[in-house]
């Protein structure tokens, strides 16, 4: 083979690697997203159940007393 021959080659096999490289870090980029989105979705539903609960536990409370002068 000839110069330009083994490099053409070794380009072409350093593009399929990067090309697989590409590839495994969508994968990796995609379920990230997926982790991150349940992730959200899951402190929203805390955020709603704090507030009920911080609604129901000050209706449960006596009032305090006004401040004196």
């Amino acid at each position: 083979m000839s110069d330009i021959e083994n490099r053409i080659m070794e380009l072409e096999i350093k593009s399929a690697h990067q090309e697989e490289t590409i590839e495994q870090l969508n994968q990796i980029a995609i379920e990230q997203q997926k982790t991150v989105s349940e992730l959200t979705r899951h402190m929203e539903q805390l955020k709603d159940k704090i507030s009920i609960l911080q609604e129901s536990n000050s209706k449960d409370l006596p009032e305090p007393p006004p401040p004196h002068y």
